[in-house]
């Protein structure tokens, strides 16, 4: 079966659930994690009426989800947060105000509060969870070297708030689950030394018991269709995105010549 298609995705959901996991969102996890849980996050970056699918899918097998809305069009949509708020599923704010604020935290802050409010005037939030922002040389988590997302009725970030020595993370950044060399910021320590490239590595995993007792996973949904052109083309896009990522990465992480210490020339 294709990969990052929504069938692939619905079994999946059935392997989790025919497994025994227990479904919960991101806060409900926090204040009362179950044994055996599954936290299906959810980033919506685009193409929102993608995640508005997920969140029927979900809800038809009985099963809730977290949904991280931001603030651009590309994402934030009354209508569509309040059907999946309604389907019982969690809202939460993807921010990326140190972007918007390029870099300063003061004003980061500020636009933090001002899309906070926002997004609660269309549904509850108790959760927030950064956005990568690639293209960035920012990181949108440094804002809470100097602020506390406590201050505002915010219970957890799951870069900060989740023990990732227990809870087993997966991302399908990069259009792979194993897309760590692509990834500019959605990355974890990875403490299970377990690696899954395809859907369908995971599904087994699930059936034969070799797969974690609790887990994260993050789905980026406009990457997930059964739309075959759409699904071809996105493949390709993502291909040349995940060149340019690798050598962005590569770039940044390169060292600053200037910043070197100079050793001393002898003469013999």
């Amino acid at each position: 079966m294709q990969d990052f298609s929504v069938a692939v995705y619905r079994q999946l959901l059935d392997s989790l659930q025919q497994a025994g996991y227990r479904f919960q969102t991101f806060a409900d996890f926090l204040q009362a994690p179950h044994e055996k849980s599954v936290v299906l996050r959810h980033d919506v970056d685009d193409r929102k009426l993608h995640s508005l699918e997920f969140a029927r899918i979900q809800h038809e097998k009985g099963i809730v989800g977290t949904y991280f809305f931001r603030v651009v069009p590309e994402s934030f949509d009354e209508n569509v947060i309040r059907e999946i708020h309604a389907l019982g599923h969690e809202i939460g704010y993807h921010y990326e105000d140190m972007d918007f604020a390029h870099g300063d935290p003061d004003k980061a802050i500020q636009f933090f509060e001002r899309h906070l409010d926002k997004l609660r005037r269309v549904a509850p939030v108790s959760t927030i969870c950064m956005h990568g922002s690639p293209r960035s040389k920012y990181d949108n988590k440094a804002v809470w070297k100097k602020y506390n997302y406590r201050d505002y009725g915010i219970i957890g970030e799951p870069y900060f708030d989740l023990n990732f020595r227990k809870v087993f993370y997966l991302t399908d950044t990069g259009r792979r689950w194993d897309g760590h060399a692509v990834s500019v910021r959605d990355k974890v320590t990875d403490y299970f030394g377990l690696r899954f490239h395809s859907t369908p590595e995971i599904i087994q995993s699930i059936r034969e018991g070799r797969f974690p007792d609790q887990a994260m996973f993050n789905f980026h949904p406009q990457r997930w269709t059964d739309n075959q052109l759409l699904w071809l083309t996105d493949k390709y896009r993502q291909k040349v995105k995940n060149t340019i990522k690798y050598w962005l990465i590569k770039w940044r992480n390169a060292p600053n010549p200037a910043e070197m210490p100079q050793q001393s020339l002898v003469n013999h």
